[in-house]
This record gives C-alpha cells, sequence and structure tokens, in this order.
C-alpha cells in the first residue's frame, strides 16, 4: 500500500509501496514525467498505451462517452412513462399494462450484461459498445413503426438487451482508466448518469408525445444512437488492456487504437465466464453494498419516478408534458447528491489518508460513513412524498416534489458512494462488481411495479411511506452499519 502523498516536488520525502520500489529507474522516471509523482494506485506500465498513461482529456473524454451511453440505458427505460396514456389509448391496454414496458426494459438492463462483460473483456469494451448502439437503433425502429403491445414489448426487449452495455460494465472502464485516489468523482460521473436517464427521460420526452405524438420518442432515441456511434468512432479509444503485457497486446497507433479490432484476451470463454459475476453474491463487500443501494434505488428513484408517472395525471389531470416536468426536481436533488457522493467521498478519503498515514489509511470502510447522509435523506423524502401527496388532494402542490428532490439526492449519494466501495474492495474484477450490482439493483426494479400500486391502493399513502420507512432501515442502514464494522475480516 502506497504512504504518503506526493507532488512533484515532494517525491523524496514519500515512503513507497514495494511495487514502486521493483520499478527500474527509467520506469521511474516515465511516471514522474508522465504523472509529476511517484504515488500511484495502482502503478502503470511504462507505455503511453496504458490507459493510466492517457492524458486527462483522452481519458474524460472517453468516460463521457461511456457514462452519456450508460445513461441512455436507462433513459430509453424511462423514455416512455409521460406517455403511458397515449400508448394506453393507441394499443387499446391499460395504463398499468402499458407502465410493463417499462418494467420489461427494467429487468432486460438488469441481465443482459452478464452476456456482454465476458465478451467485453476478451475483445473489447469499444466494439461491444459500438454493436450495442447499432443494434439497439433498430430497436427502437421497431417500436416507432410497429402497431401492436406484444411487438412493441419484442422491440423494448431487443432495445434494451443490446443498450444494457455501459450501465453496468462502465465500472470497469472507470477502474481501468483512473487511479483510485479519483476514483469516487469520476465513478460518480459514470453513476449520475445513470441515475439522471431515469426522471431525465420523461422531462425530455414529455413535450415530445404532446407536440408530435409518442412515437418521436422512439425515433428520437435512434438518431441519438446513431450520434453515439459516430463519436464513440473517432473519440473512443479501447480501455481493456492487460496489465504488464507492454507494447504485445496495446495499440501503438491512432489508426490501430481506433480503426483496429482484435481479440485482448486469449481466454478461452466458458458458461462460468457468463455467470461469474452472481458468485459475487458470495462477497459480503459486494453483496451488502449492492442490496443495500438496491434498496435505496427502489424508494428513491424508481418509485419517485414511476407513480409520478402514474399518479399525477389521474390525480391533478396533468398531460404528458406537464408529467415530464415534475421531474426536474428528481434531476436537481440527484446533481447536489453527486456532490456529496463523488467530489466529497475523494475529499473525506484525502483527509483519512493525509491525516494517519499508519492507521490503514487506504481501509475502503471509511467511506462508508457518508452512506448514512443518503439513507437517512432517502427516508426524509420518500415520507415527505408520499404524505404530502395525500395531504394534495386532487390540487397539485409543488411539496411532494421537494420530498422527490430529496429522495433523489439520497439515493445519488448512496449510489456513488456503495459503488466506489465495492470496486475497491474488489478492483481486480471492476466490471464483474458493476455487472452483479446493476442486476440487484435492476431486478429490484423490475418487481416494484407490479406491487407499488396494489400497495399504495390497500394500505394509502402514508402507510406506504411508513413500510418505505423500515424497508430501508432493515434492508440498507443496518446491514451498512455491520458491514463498516467487519468489513475488514470480511475482505
Amino acid at each position: 500500500m502506497t504512504k504518503g502523498e506526493a507532488s512533484g516536488s515532494e517525491v523524496q520525502n514519500v515512503e513507497y509501496s514495494d511495487e514502486i520500489e521493483g520499478l527500474s529507474e527509467e520506469h521511474r522516471q516515465y511516471l514522474l514525467q508522465r504523472h509529476g509523482t511517484l504515488d500511484l494506485e495502482p502503478v502503470p506500465d511504462m507505455t503511453d498505451n496504458d490507459p493510466y498513461n492517457w492524458p486527462k482529456h483522452k481519458k474524460v473524454i472517453n468516460l463521457a462517452l461511456v457514462a452519456f451511453h450508460a445513461m441512455v440505458a436507462t433513459f430509453i427505460a424511462a423514455a416512455i412513462q409521460s406517455a403511458f396514456q397515449d400508448i394506453a389509448l393507441d394499443l387499446d391496454v391499460s395504463i398499468q399494462r402499458a407502465s410493463y414496458l417499462t418494467s420489461l426494459v427494467i429487468t432486460v438492463l438488469g441481465g443482459a450484461p452478464l452476456f456482454w462483460r465476458p465478451l467485453s473483456q476478451r475483445y473489447g469494451r469499444r466494439p461491444i459498445f459500438m454493436l450495442s448502439l447499432v443494434c439497439s437503433a433498430v430497436g427502437n425502429i421497431g417500436c416507432a413503426v410497429c402497431h401492436s403491445y406484444a411487438t412493441m414489448a419484442l422491440c423494448r426487449a431487443i432495445t434494451a438487451f443490446f443498450i444494457s452495455p455501459a450501465a453496468a460494465i462502465g465500472s470497469g472502464v472507470v477502474m481501468e482508466t483512473f487511479f483510485k485516489k479519483e476514483r469516487a468523482r469520476y465513478m460518480g460521473i459514470w453513476t449520475i448518469m445513470v441515475t439522471l436517464g431515469v426522471p431525465l427521460a420523461p422531462f425530455i420526452f414529455g413535450f415530445v408525445a404532446l407536440r408530435v405524438g409518442y412515437r418521436w420518442i422512439y425515433w428520437t432515441l435512434a438518431i441519438v444512437n446513431g450520434a453515439q456511434l459516430v463519436l464513440y468512432f473517432f473519440l473512443g479509444p479501447e480501455t481493456r488492456y492487460v496489465r504488464g503485457s507492454g507494447e504485445a497486446t496495446a495499440a501503438s497507433t491512432w489508426k490501430s487504437q481506433y480503426f483496429g479490432f482484435r481479440r485482448i484476451d486469449p481466454t478461452p470463454l466458458s458458461t462460468r465466464d457468463f455467470l461469474s459475476p452472481l458468485a459475487l453474491a458470495a462477497l459480503p463487500c459486494v453483496a451488502v453494498p449492492a442490496v443495500a443501494y438496491a434498496m435505496i434505488f427502489l424508494w428513491g428513484s424508481i418509485v419517485v419516478t414511476i407513480e409520478t408517472g402514474q399518479l399525477f395525471p389521474e390525480k391533478f389531470g396533468l398531460n404528458a408534458q406537464q408529467v415530464g416536468l415534475q421531474n426536474i426536481s428528481i434531476i436537481v436533488g440527484s446533481l447536489v447528491g453527486e456532490q456529496i457522493g463523488g467530489f466529497l467521498s475523494d475529499w473525506w478519503m484525502w483527509r483519512r489518508h493525509r491525516k494517519s498515514v499508519e492507521a490503514h489509511p487506504h481501509e475502503p470502510e471509511f467511506r462508508l460513513w457518508l452512506s448514512y447522509s443518503g439513507h437517512l435523506l432517502t427516508i426524509c423524502g420518500i415520507v415527505v412524498y408520499l404524505v404530502q401527496l395525500d395531504t394534495a388532494g386532487s390540487v397539485w402542490n409543488v411539496t411532494p416534489l421537494i420530498g422527490a428532490g430529496i429522495a433523489a439526492a439520497g439515493n445519488q449519494i448512496v449510489t456513488t458512494v456503495m459503488t466506489t466501495y465495492a470496486v475497491d474492495c474488489h478492483r481486480e474484477d471492476a466490471a464483474g462488481v458493476g455487472v452483479f450490482i446493476n442486476f440487484v439493483r435492476q431486478m429490484w426494479g423490475f418487481i416494484g411495479p407490479f406491487w407499488f400500486p396494489e400497495m399504495i391502493m390497500n394500505v394509502g399513502l402514508r402507510q406506504t411511506a411508513g413500510v418505505a420507512t423500515a424497508m430501508i432501515v432493515a434492508v440498507a442502514m443496518i446491514p451498512t452499519a455491520l458491514l463498516q464494522w467487519k468489513g475488514r475480516s470480511w475482505r
């Protein structure tokens, strides 16, 4: 473990890990010239082809493409939430059945990355992302031109299957390009985009559905996929790199980085590779964060977005555009929450590192202190949302949306903190960790819309707030406290 924090002029005062001490002088000088410090974890190879050695702007542009791709996955899932009524009328189904077109995408987004992860490990992230966009565009076009519920459901499933990779293996891209001391900040960019896709889609497409019809939602998504494909082709280099391989497996020219497709890892594929992320359920330092985060995501994101799309038109008589506008509070709350989950999280760990280099400065469990603020904000927000929605009667007011924003902030804090913690504990399989966390989150999200309406109808909005509080405390807060206590020995 590296000790100390150095910048170029402080290098001589820092005690380094055995890994740094064992480097050749040439390798050390290369790293100093590239990064201005030897306080690097992990230690990059001595080659410009190692993504850790890329210029910062190249890393950030690539991350922006991957994060936007991840957002488009959840964006597609939530795209039709403001148009449930329009779809129900057009396809002659109930609003509840129309909402299942969203639930279907949620569940496919959870399972499909199990297929994509091992392929991206062997052949690289770039070809998988590009194939994802081509086939997703085809699926969206199919949704735009079909005229039956069954066909639309099939096309939605196809779209979800192919758009899913970045929403899960994006954690691997972050791990492959950014050092540990900056990882939460950039992991936060990826997670905030995944989160923002849920409220941003109905906010934008409420206008589309009202003015030009809901089918243009699908046409717009297909156009976005096409634009992404072009950007990836010219600006999205491969980040999969086999450490220690030097020039042997790395692209050495611009042409080979952006136009060459090859097998990066020669290890044969097996059935176990496709199912191995599920085995992470046996590791408490991955399973507990995944379950705790999934519960927070369920109440802090899925409930408020799904129920806003279903309850607000019925309760307040809002049209598709007006329903979409309700999501502004969730967008703002998510952005505020990310400041704590991302930037503050890195500062929190850096402060611990500076304060005591001897007292296990890099223990990931120290990061979990920040998650409690997310748990409490989610509880506060969902209670305000449900209670104020019940109090409002048939007259719209802004107070439920304040609760939705508070819950969204809590959700985003937990998202970034828990994901970064799990990746820090098992960074050797960061992509697998992302796939597992995504799987657990999406399964919770899929099941939720089937029982939310029944629960609200049978017990009422106020009592539902009590159920939410109890579930968050039991499944998120208490397990997190246990993880913080025992996490070091479990690791």
